[in-house]
């Protein structure tokens, strides 16, 4: 299962984009063509192809943005610095910072070929692939976690310690900002959690949105073959990626394609605690997600799915179901809160 691409005309000059292609990179045989990835990248997305040459151009979005989103330049380092590491990523070719060229800085990377799945339960697969494949996606995380941040220039991609922390305090703040209803399960959430954050004060790499759908695997194998979409990623704390994670196994197929209620023995995935077994055996240091790290998660989704609601209300939403995904703040919520206790 490839990324599908989409034919609508790109909202800058194909002309200029390939003169700058072909003065930067040279050797490029062929008329350009280029399609956009079809799905929900924030970043647009196009495969960009001269002949034998197969890239890919990740862009910023037209308009006027907020001043940290859609960081381009923030992951074409982080995938620069990854080169040569444990961690597979797509090869980086070039960053262009100039807006004159196509109207938005961009990068350019060379296109993986794999399988990209959007459902958890990864259809069509044999349960003893399934099994390898949730392995393999449990030691990349590792391996992810476990990069010298100094040694690899990211020393800086982001503030040391204090991570939930600062997290709860953010997301607290955006409740306020974009609450539609009342709730107290989330009024709870925001009393309990900074009063129970853990003790360890843990720094690594951190992708910030680590689940299936951004992994690459190897077209004919289990391995993980690119990690994809590092647009949250920065410096925290690595439980907070394996909380996100888990995230499949806390929520049912109807909330978001969670794995309550899905007979994953059948399947071949493991159970959670098996999945964070498959982690420590390569993490540096064994680590124990705890409920806090869990309700820690469906607090953030649950402020995420209260956005969306917010902007549906608003009438300018970017997804036509954001009023549905809405709803799920408050399952979210739920769950979080019974987590606590």
């Amino acid at each position: 299962m490839t990324p599908e691409a989409h034919t609508a005309a790109p909202d800058f000059s194909e002309q200029a984009l390939e003169s700058y292609l072909r003065q930067q990179i040279g050797a490029l045989e062929g008329p350009m063509r280029i399609n956009r990835i079809a799905g929900g990248q924030s970043n647009p997305t196009y495969f960009v192809t001269f002949g034998h040459r197969h890239l890919v151009m990740r862009k910023q979005p037209p308009g006027k943005l907020l001043p940290s989103a859609h960081a381009v330049d923030r992951e074409h380092r982080v995938m620069s610095a990854l080169a040569g590491t444990a961690v597979p990523v797509p090869p980086m070719v070039l960053y262009c910072a100039d807006a004159n060229i196509i109207g938005t800085p961009f990068y350019i990377m060379e296109r993986v070929e794999g399988r990209i799945f959007h459902d958890c339960t990864l259809p069509g697969i044999k349960p003893a692939e399934r099994r390898e494949m949730y392995r393999a996606m449990a030691q990349t995380l590792a391996a992810l976690h476990t990069v010298n941040i100094a040694t690899t220039g990211l020393g800086n991609y982001g503030k040391s310690g204090n991570y939930f922390a600062r997290q709860i305090a953010r997301w607290s703040k955006q409740w306020e900002l974009s609450r539609t209803r009342d709730d107290q399960n989330v009024e709870r959430l925001i009393a309990w959690l900074p009063l129970n954050v853990p003790s360890d004060d843990m720094t690594s790499l951190v992708h910030g949105d680590y689940r299936i759908g951004n992994l690459m695997f190897h077209p004919a194998g289990p391995d993980v073959a690119a990690v994809l979409d590092w647009e949250l990623s920065t410096l925290g704390h690595p439980l907070a990626d394996v909380a996100h994670t888990a995230i499949a196994w806390l929520t049912a197929a109807g909330e978001y394609g969670g794995l309550i209620g899905v007979d994953i023995d059948a399947l071949g995935i493991p159970p959670l605690d098996q999945f964070i077994d498959d982690y420590n055996a390569v993490a540096g240091t064994p680590l124990t997600l705890t409920n806090f790290h869990k309700a820690f998660a469906l607090f953030r989704w649950t402020i995420i799915f209260e956005g969306i609601a917010a902007r549906a209300r608003a009438g300018n939403a970017a997804a036509g179901n954001a009023a549905e995904m809405g709803t799920l703040a408050g399952i979210f919520a739920q769950r979080a809160n019974a987590l606590i206790g």
